[in-house]
C-alpha cells in the first residue's frame, strides 16, 4: 500500500476536501466549508495520504454510543486499492475501547459504496426515501461493535436515479435546500402528486 497513513485533518486541508467533496457531489452529501471550520478542531475529519499526498477523507460524528460517518471518500483513481478499507479500519483502530456500540451511515442506492460498506461488515438496517431531485432511495447501512440482542438486516435498494419528477416540478414552489424530516417528505409528496 506504499507509505499509507491516516492524519487528523488540519486548517490547511480544508482546500482539498472541499474539492474532493465537490468532485464527488454526486455521491456524498454536501457540507458548506463552514461545517468543516467547525469540526476540523474536534478530530472528526481525518486525511489519507499516500505517500506525503492527501488521497481521501472521513468526516464523522461525536465519538460514544453510535458513531455516524457523514463523509468519507477517497480519489477515484485510487478506489478498489483498499484505501478505502484501510480508511474504515484505522476509524475502527481509534474507536476502540471509546463506547462506541455501532457505527451507522446513510448511502444513495445507486452509488456503487453500497458494495463497499456490505464488504467492510456493514448490514442495511432500513431503507429510506432519498430527496425529490434524484429520487433514488438511502440505504441506511450499520456495523455493530458491540453484539446486539437482535440484528435486523433488509435487503439493500438498488433503486437508481430519476430526475424526471425534478424536471417537470412546479418550479414557482421554493424550498429550502436544508429542509428536512416532515417538511422535506411533504414537499417530495407535493412533487410527485403534481406529476402524476
Amino acid at each position: 500500500m506504499g507509505d499509507f497513513i491516516v492524519l487528523p485533518a488540519t486548517a490547511d486541508d480544508l482546500t482539498y476536501i472541499d474539492y474532493l467533496q465537490k468532485k464527488n457531489a454526486e455521491q456524498l452529501s454536501f457540507y458548506p466549508k463552514r461545517v468543516y471550520e467547525r469540526e476540523i478542531p474536534n478530530f472528526r475529519i481525518w486525511i489519507a495520504w499516500l505517500n506525503n499526498e492527501p488521497c481521501g477523507y472521513i468526516y464523522h460524528g461525536a465519538i460514544g454510543g453510535q458513531l455516524r460517518i457523514h463523509q468519507a471518500c477517497i480519489q477515484y483513481d485510487l478506489r478498489g486499492k483498499l484505501y478505502g478499507a484501510a480508511l474504515i479500519g484505522d476509524l475502527m483502530n481509534r474507536i476502540e475501547g471509546q463506547n462506541v456500540t455501532h457505527i451507522t451511515l446513510r448511502c444513495g442506492s445507486d452509488i456503487e459504496a453500497n458494495g463497499f460498506w456490505r464488504s467492510m461488515g456493514f448490514y442495511c438496517q432500513h431503507v429510506s426515501q432519498g430527496g425529490v431531485r434524484r429520487m433514488r432511495d438511502i440505504n441506511n447501512w450499520r456495523f455493530d461493535i458491540s453484539a446486539q440482542l437482535f440484528d435486523i438486516e433488509v435487503n439493500a435498494s438498488e433503486k437508481k436515479q430519476d430526475a424526471s419528477v425534478w424536471r417537470k416540478r412546479d418550479k414557482t414552489v421554493k424550498i429550502s435546500q436544508f429542509s428536512r424530516g416532515d417538511k422535506i417528505a411533504k414537499y417530495r409528496q407535493s412533487v410527485i402528486d403534481d406529476n402524476s
